[in-house]
């Protein structure tokens, strides 16, 4: 066999059915061509087959290195030390990631000291036929029956490390819990009819971290002390590298990594300061608020300035990883040209992530003959309360139908919206209702961006009519249906008859004062955008975390964490699942490699 560094044959890792709808070229392209495995502008390059390692110019080596440092990126990282694995920690930027950027909530259940501190009562057996409802058979029975079960641990161990909550419970429908409370639902546990199948239990832990009054920007919270914990044990952590291609050995394992990096640290201080402009601008607004589409775009605009110092300032640098390489580098939200390939519905949604969540990691993983699936699952955010009353009121699709319990989680309605109804939905409510949704707005549990959100839409969005008839006129619905849906939906409102979407009678109202109105809730509302983030990825042995290939055979030396991979939160997400799921599955493929032969 030649000692050199080679190209692997044209027929040693055939093109993906994902490569080929992506148009890329055949992985044979030598990798001193540059061509890239994909598009999208991510330049992703053949992994490279090296005969002989020892003889390569490394400029690095530990038993792992992680390709991404968000929450499943730093869970991986912390484990694999705390098992006496030396590891390197790679970010394009700074570290973090959406996992930081975040609201803080964690998923947990099982009975976690939080839990017991607040009095909440709550097991692993009651977590899952919550959760299976949700989570669906995206993953295998017994990974979410491991998930649940191995709650507790997992959320213990976020605390041992110093990440701080706090059980001040919140015990009513949200969709984000006021800042002095920490502890609450943040699914659709309280509503039909899930309450009826599993008592419900608050589940959603948020740090107890404060970025001014802001949501958003709290998961550093747990993030920080993981990485700080991490730093400690050893992690050699490489900011501002950004991994291009895999390599693999003469007997197919995965054994390194190549990036491209700013090696000079006035560079790395003069990029981070345009990302954090960038990462500023972006998180100015709650991107369900109006003016976010201007904060966003100004964001992209630092990016590309950004990008411009990158593509003239970085080297190439090779690291081996002696046990295996982790990819944990997001999602693809921010990537708009992969959105509007994979689920193009979504793409007039606001992206809910940072700039890092650009499929990078995942086409890694497919360009080293890694499968991908769910790649159009998108999690779009439609919260309609607060303002309570909006929620009490209905909400039809462009035939005038209902076809959701208008309680029930963002996520969720947000599917029914997108997926079922054409991405079409409009919040249906009498006079009564729309002078309520002005009180509650100032409700002392509201906040600032849900508060804005009500004004701005009730204010400049409303569209207003005398009668039903009149409404359904203006808005293009077939005035027979929205007769029929609204007399059903106040028999159901006045306890005569069950609603069909399991929705409480305590929790509608009846609509019949006019003039009535309809707030555009549709997927490209104008003055109502929603946020999206995508669920799809790399498709992973879910003992090992270990990359499948097309065959489900897995890759040998390479695993897939957070959203990099199909997990636990792939159908439908709930406030703080993405989070619990990072952890699970970054402590996972840590694991395997320190179980793995040296």
């Amino acid at each position: 066999m030649a000692s050199q560094d080679t190209p692997p044959p044209v027929d040693a890792i055939p093109p993906s059915p994902w490569q080929r709808a992506w148009g890329s070229r055949p992985l044979a392209a030598t990798p001193a061509s540059g061509q890239p495995v994909g598009d999208w502008g991510l330049a992703i390059d053949a992994p490279l087959r090296i005969a002989d390692p020892d003889a390569h110019p490394w400029q690095g080596d530990a038993d792992m290195v992680v390709v991404g440092l968000g929450g499943a990126g730093i869970a991986a990282a912390l484990e694999g030390l705390e098992r006496g694995l030396s590891v390197i920690g790679l970010d394009q930027y700074d570290g973090g990631g959406s996992s930081a950027a975040n609201g803080g909530v964690y998923y947990a259940g099982g009975g976690t000291s939080i839990q017991r501190e607040a009095g909440v009562i709550d097991d692993p057996a009651a977590m899952e036929a919550y959760l299976k409802c949700e989570v669906g058979d995206v993953v295998a029975p017994e990974t979410l029956t491991r998930f649940c079960h191995e709650s507790v641990d997992n959320f213990e161990w976020l605390r041992q490390h110093g990440a701080p909550f706090s059980p001040a419970l919140h015990p009513t429908k949200t969709s984000y819990p006021p800042l002095d409370k920490y502890l609450y639902h943040p699914d659709s546990s309280l509503a039909g009819p899930f309450c009826a199948i599993t008592p419900p239990a608050a589940r959603g832990h948020r740090t107890v971290h404060r970025n001014g009054s802001k949501p958003w920007g709290l998961g550093a919270g747990i993030y920080n002390p993981l990485r700080a914990a991490a730093l400690t044990l050893g992690l050699d952590f490489r900011s501002h590298a950004e991994a291009r291609q895999l390599a693999y050995d003469s007997d197919g394992q995965v054994i390194g990594v190549r990036v491209e990096w700013l090696a000079d640290p006035a560079i790395r201080k003069r990029h981070s300061h345009l990302v954090a402009q960038a990462n500023r601008w972006m998180a100015m607004l709650s991107p369900t608020f109006p003016g976010a589409r201007i904060t966003y775009a100004v964001g992209f605009r630092y990016l590309a300035r950004a990008r411009a110092l990158e593509s003239s300032a970085r080297s190439s640098a090779w690291l081996r990883a002696r046990r295996g390489v982790v990819l944990s580098a997001g999602g693809f939200i921010c990537n708009p040209a992969m959105v509007q390939h994979f689920a193009p519905e979504y793409a007039a949604g606001l992206p809910n992530g940072t700039l890092g969540d650009n499929g990078s990691g995942i086409m890694l993983g497919v360009s080293a003959g890694g499968d991908a699936g769910l790649m159009e699952r998108v999690s779009a955010w439609r919260f309609l309360s607060p303002p309570r009353a909006w929620g009490q009121g209905m909400l039809v699709n462009a035939g005038g139908q209902r076809f959701a319990n208008e309680t029930w989680y963002g996520a969720r309605i947000g599917d029914e919206m997108i997926e079922r109804n054409a991405g079409r939905g409009y919040i249906i409510l009498d006079r009564r209702l729309f002078r309520q949704s002005f009180r509650d707005a100032f409700g002392k549990d509201v906040l600032g961006f849900q508060r804005d959100i009500t004004l701005v839409n009730a204010l400049f969005a409303a569209i207003k009519a005398p009668t039903p008839e009149a409404l359904a006129r203006k808005l293009g619905l077939s005035p027979v249906l929205f007769a029929q849906e609204l007399a059903l939906y106040n028999k159901s409102a006045r306890g005569e008859a069950p609603d069909r979407f399991h929705k409480s009678p305590a929790d509608m109202a009846e609509l019949t004062q006019g003039p009535f109105y309809a707030i555009d809730a549709s997927v490209d509302a104008r003055m109502f955008p929603i946020a999206c983030m995508t669920v799809g990825g790399l498709l992973v042995d879910e003992a090992s975390g270990a990359v499948k290939d097309r065959s489900g055979a897995p890759l040998r030396g390479l695993y897939a964490a957070g959203r990099n991979a199909v997990g636990i939160c792939s159908n439908l997400y709930v406030s703080g699942l993405s989070y619990a799921d990072c952890i699970f599955s970054g402590r996972r493929a840590a694991r395997a490699i320190a179980q793995a032969p040296a």
